[in-house]
């Protein structure tokens, strides 16, 4: 076994999994300036995607930590050449995490108004986002599905099929935005708000087929759940509730930043949308990193190679550093130009 990591290992996981992760952002803010240029209502439409994107994105990224949980338990036993005691865990922890999925969906469908009262959301902004959250969230199973997925795959040590997908959903949802946000002169009316919703959705299920596909075909990790319960599924969930309370904290704070947002007015919530985008768009370039040093530690773990380890999170903790600081800069030096192009 190889006495160092080097930078070409790390990259080779952390690349892909930075493109995989930015082109979220990247889809929002295209989003945003799709629907910031309609013709009707842009503000408050744009105010509504703010507010549902940021409810949306904290139920996401609370559930979505079964991608760390996973990769980490599969990539130990990869570690430790054993990956065939580990095949039904991954449809064990899906099954779970999809069916908590359908239960939040109705427990917050007929709920929807109320939900946004509690970010300030009132007349033409209320009603926006409650007919766009009523579609969005038809897409949530299948995105905490496809985050599942990804966590497979990474805990195999492969973040190139995730990139693949990730990509395939950001491109066939903006062609999707322009087509029914717009809508096609002699041949069907725009749908504006309720097209963009409608373009996420489809983007979700189509990106949630591609992941069971690759997963079916380049996996020997079946989908199908069977007995007996897996022993590391305790494991698993005791890992998801320490990840979920790190996660609520961080959304706490995006809450009243959305809440007192939309107080200050509808630019005020329109211009957070941009600004928050811009944002996640650089945490998930830094987290890149993150995700190769989850991905390889828990491979070295396995192995019982602690000395590799301890030299793999020295240096992960100085890239994630040189990273954050390029990406300040481009902020500091580009970010009201990013604003303008956004069109707001």
């Amino acid at each position: 076994m190889s006495t160092k990591i080097t930078l070409k290992q790390i990259n080779k996981l952390a690349i892909p999994a930075i493109i995989s992760g930015v082109s979220e952002p990247i889809l929002s803010l295209t989003d945003a300036a799709i629907i910031g240029n309609m013709s009707l209502n842009p503000t408050e439409s744009l105010a509504a995607v703010g507010i549902v994107s940021t409810f949306l994105s904290m139920l996401i990224w609370v559930l979505g930590q079964t991608r760390s949980a996973i990769s980490s338990i599969v990539s130990q036993y990869l570690g430790a050449s054993n990956v065939d005691a580990v095949k039904n865990l991954p449809a064990q922890a899906i099954f779970l995490i999809t069916f908590l999925s359908l239960i939040i969906i109705a427990c917050t469908y007929p709920f929807a108004s109320q939900i946004f009262k509690l970010y300030n959301a009132s007349n033409l902004i209320l009603d926006y986002s409650v007919d766009y959250y009523q579609i969005r969230v038809w897409g949530f199973p299948f995105t905490l599905f496809t985050i599942a997925v990804f966590g497979t795959f990474r805990g195999l040590q492969n973040t190139y099929y995730p990139m693949l997908i990730a990509i395939t959903g950001a491109v066939i949802n903006i062609l999707l935005d322009v087509l029914l946000v717009y809508g096609i002169e002699d041949l069907f009316q725009p749908l504006y708000l309720k097209g963009a919703a409608i373009a996420s959705v489809l983007a979700q299920l189509l990106m949630a087929t591609l992941a069971t596909y690759f997963l079916l075909k380049k996996t020997e990790i079946p989908l199908k759940p069977y007995r007996p319960i897996h022993k590391e599924l305790p494991k698993f969930l005791n890992m998801i509730g320490h990840l979920i309370i790190r996660t609520l904290a961080l959304n706490t704070a995006l809450y009243f930043a959305a809440r007192f947002a939309t107080g200050y007015g509808n630019a005020y919530i329109a211009a957070y949308t941009i600004a928050i985008n811009l944002w996640f768009f650089a945490a998930f370039a830094v987290d890149g990193y993150a995700s190769a040093g989850n991905i390889l530690s828990g491979k070295l773990f396995g192995a019982k190679n602690y000395h590799l380890l301890l030299q793999l999170s020295n240096r992960l903790i100085k890239y994630a550093l040189i990273v954050g600081v390029i990406m300040g800069g481009i902020g500091a030096l580009l970010g009201a130009a990013l604003i303008l192009a956004l069109g707001f």
